[in-house]
């Protein structure tokens, strides 16, 4: 084998392709972007030649954790109106602070600051949707994180985009701005709020935007019953017949929440190819209800795991994510097999990777895959001992136990020391400002 550029060895190497067992004294090399070669080494002499080595110690070795539905810049709220009931939540407290207080300033360095959290829990992918979506493109360039990036498109006047009308405008010179990263690390797309938040003159022009560039749609769907009940109010029709009547399901459509389907639904999803983002401590914050994952997985749905906002959960750790879902989906069906640890972990890395069309770069280590990977310390009170690594990833690991990053072969964490960032200077920001925002959400009328 040829010289690498980076060889990371003695570790618990996890690949998370179908029917491959953790590999024991394993290595990963390295040779640009790319993974060169995996494979087992029981002493010095077996290790294969590299420019730079890292010696984990044991410690898990994996694919970098993908977020399948992030709003990064809603950092800024968190902790700002918690035990809300959603549809309260959104009109008295997030759309009246978006509109009146933020800017691109703030969003871009929201969007760092969620960069930080993300990467410090190995988050190497997030599917972001908000507004000021260059800023946020910006922020994640600069942060090396891997991501889909998309602006979001609301027909009520929206943080940058005061007129309605101009929505797809501002968010199709978004994506024409951002086209010289597709193919890289950065992918720019469109995001339509929902269903009661646009109309379906916007709905289709906007599936329509992304079907002629081959772009991902993402679609906030049947988060809550109240959505449901006002979908069907608007249209006689059920949340995803409207939007399949409007021909927006297709396989490069990512439907966010999916809480409330029933089973023809389901099978119309599963049918339409549409990918599906899975938050359930979102979810359940908002007491917006359980999702249907095991029935949509059932049904060979792709499902990935997101953390929504930080105003909604209230934090963007994904191993939060994993660990609840796999017990929510145990309790709520009453079954304990349900969602299995290393079924749960592929939902946040090789499922994650699918549902945002990035399966044949990420989401496994695989030679001639992007080299998108984290390694978690196993050296640690609660992960002792271990007999399997999956269960110890789902029910007893946490995002500080994650010690190195990689993104495309570029190290963006190492010792949990973030290189790609200024945390602290950021952090100093945030704080100063949101004492102007907690000021401006005291004066907005809660009636």
């Amino acid at each position: 084998m040829s010289q690498s550029d980076c060889l990371i060895h003695n570790g618990l190497v996890l690949t998370l392709e179908p029917d491959e067992d953790p590999l024991n004294h394993g290595f990963v090399a390295i040779t640009g972007r790319k993974i060169a070669a995996i494979g087992q080494a029981y002493g010095a002499t077996d290790l294969p030649p590299a420019r730079e080595t890292l010696d984990v110690q044991g410690g898990v070795v994996m694919p970098g954790l993908v977020n399948t539905h992030c709003h990064a810049p809603m950092v800024w709220f968190r902790g700002l109106a918690d035990d809300l009931a959603l549809q309260e939540w959104l009109t008295k407290f997030i759309f009246p602070a978006e509109a009146g207080w933020l800017d691109a300033e703030k969003v871009y360095r929201g969007a760092l600051l969620a960069a930080a959290e993300m990467i410090r829990g190995g988050v190497t992918t997030v599917a972001d949707g908000y507004f000021y979506e260059t800023e946020v493109h910006r922020a994640f360039f600069q942060a090396g994180l891997r991501a889909v990036v998309a602006q979001g498109v609301v027909d009520f006047p929206a943080p940058g985009v005061p007129e309605p009308r101009n929505n797809l405008q501002v968010a199709e010179e978004f994506i024409e701005s951002g086209a010289q990263f597709h193919g890289k690390r950065l992918i720019s797309t469109l995001f339509c709020h929902s269903a009661y938040t646009c109309g379906p003159d916007t709905l289709q022009r906007a599936k329509d935007l992304t079907r002629r560039r081959g772009l991902p749609f993402f679609i906030h769907l049947a988060e809550s019953r109240t959505e449901v009940a006002e979908i069907q109010r608007r249209t006689g029709l059920k949340p995803v017949v409207y939007l399949d009547r409007l021909e927006l399901l297709d396989e490069r459509t990512v439907a966010v929440h999916t809480v409330w389907l029933d089973p023809e639904e389901q099978e119309l999803l599963a049918g339409r190819g549409v990918k599906v983002s899975h938050c359930p401590e979102s979810n359940l914050k908002l007491a917006a209800g359980v999702a249907p994952v095991p029935e949509l997985l059932a049904r060979g749905v792709a499902v990935g795991l997101g953390t929504d906002g930080a105003a909604s959960n209230n934090n963007l750790d994904l191993w939060g994510e994993m660990s609840l879902a796999a017990r929510l989906h145990k309790v709520w069906r009453a079954d304990p097999t349900v969602l299995p640890a290393a079924q749960t972990v592929a939902l946040a890395t090789r499922q994650g990777a699918e549902v945002l069309g990035l399966g044949d770069r990420i989401g496994t280590l695989t030679p001639g895959k992007e080299a998108d990977l984290i390694v978690v310390d196993l050296n640690r009170p609660h992960l002792t001992p271990l007999y399997d690594p999956f269960s110890h990833l789902v029910y007893a690991a946490r995002a500080a136990d994650v010690r190195h990053v990689m993104v495309a072969g570029r190290w963006l964490m190492k010792d949990r020391r973030l290189l790609s960032l200024d945390w602290p200077e950021t952090a100093r920001y945030v704080s100063r400002q949101s004492r102007d925002l907690a000021a401006f959400c005291q004066k907005l009328p809660l009636t």
